[in-house]
């Protein structure tokens, strides 16, 4: 790789190509695919890795100090929003980094109760936005059934941000009686749950940009999803994994699983539901709907013995009216994600390289 010493930028939409990159940051580092793993394994758990972060989930489970009782544990996650634009069809900055973390919480198992919040605001940014995008915060929380406990501001220079940058941290307990949940925990012959329509979030903030020349009528589905996975929980007390597909899309978030437990998913491509602008915009772009970001949808992992109720559980839950059944786990080969195309073929799905739509969540 030959060095350089300037970092250059570009105008409009950019595609990194999925080669390696050992000196700089890029777009890539943060698809949440190949590059985000590649980068999260050589810097961030070298030197910070301990049994909670290495678990790889999107929460760490804590136990509580309290010896003798039977309390449960605590449920924390941290997420950072930098999406561009603030407002797309469907939402927000505001609601989006509400409904991330509480979204990240629940994947735990866990009832979400506090968030705290950091926003980096550049200077220049109207209070008329910022006051919308509070606005929009505090109503999703109230959706949420979640508090606002502590938050922080800091501002920059004009030039040194874009607007407005939120981050947030979430708390949530999960009870005793629940059993443990996360990636590593799917088994053979597991039936794997989808909440709904995939890509849409993604395909939504691209066409608020107006960059293609293309206007999509697809809403983002960020939301809240504690409750449908209450819900979930209730009906199928012994469900494996959850996991928000959010950067990297389905595909990506279903061959973490597959490594984290490995095992293999099989996945049928003629049950995975994508609304017809979404798959039309993606031919046009020549995008893959398996990659897009969701912000609002939940694969759950379940045992087949819970699988019928988990679904129908689901089905009657807020944002969960088109959950389906979309693959099974198996054995082998292990750490892989193969998919069986509308047309009988196979083919493996591998994690997403390099990063097709920056700066969506």
């Amino acid at each position: 790789m030959s060095n350089f010493t300037e970092v250059p930028t570009f105008e409009g939409p950019q595609c990194p190509l999925p080669l390696t990159h050992a000196e700089r940051i890029v777009l890539g580092h943060g698809s949440g695919g190949r590059m985000t793993h590649d980068l999260i394994r050589t810097v961030f758990r070298a030197y910070l890795g301990n049994p909670y972060l290495n678990a790889g989930n999107d929460f760490a489970r804590l136990p509580l100090p309290l010896q003798g009782q039977e309390v449960g544990h605590l449920a924390v996650s941290t997420d950072t929003h930098v999406i561009s634009p603030l407002f797309f069809p469907g939402g927000d900055i505001g609601r989006l980094a509400v409904c991330g973390t509480v979204n990240d919480i629940s994947m735990s198992g866990a009832i979400p109760l506090y968030l705290t919040a950091g926003f980096v605001l550049e200077e220049g940014l109207s209070l008329e936005v910022l006051e919308r995008i509070v606005r929009s915060m505090q109503s999703a929380a109230e959706e949420a059934g979640v508090t606002l406990v502590a938050g922080d501001t800091k501002v920059v220079e004009k030039g040194k941000g874009d607007g407005v940058f939120i981050n947030t941290t979430g708390i949530g307990w999960i009870p005793p009686d629940r059993s443990p949940l996360g990636g590593e925990r799917a088994q053979p012959g597991d039936v794997v749950l989808l909440s709904g329509p995939i890509g849409d979030h993604g395909i939504a903030v691209l066409s608020a940009r107006g960059e293609l020349g293309f206007e999509a009528e697809v809403q983002s589905d960020v939301a809240p999803l504690n409750h449908l996975i209450q819900a979930l929980l209730q009906a199928a007390p012994h469900t494996h994994v959850l996991r928000d597909p959010t950067r990297g899309g389905l595909a990506t978030t279903l061959n973490e699983i597959a490594q984290q437990s490995q095992v293999a998913i099989r996945i049928d491509e003629a049950t995975i539901p994508i609304r017809p602008v979404v798959r039309a915009a993606c031919e046009m772009l020549g995008l893959d709907p398996l990659y897009i970001a969701n912000e609002g949808k939940v694969v759950a992992i379940v045992p087949p013995g819970e699988a019928e109720a988990a679904l129908a559980a689901m089905r009657q839950a807020p944002y969960g009216a088109e959950s389906v059944r979309i693959g099974y786990v198996e054995n082998q080969p292990t750490g892989r994600v193969i998919l069986r195309t509308i047309l009988g073929t196979h083919h493996i799905l591998d994690i997403l390289s390099g990063e097709m739509l920056p700066r969506i969540c």
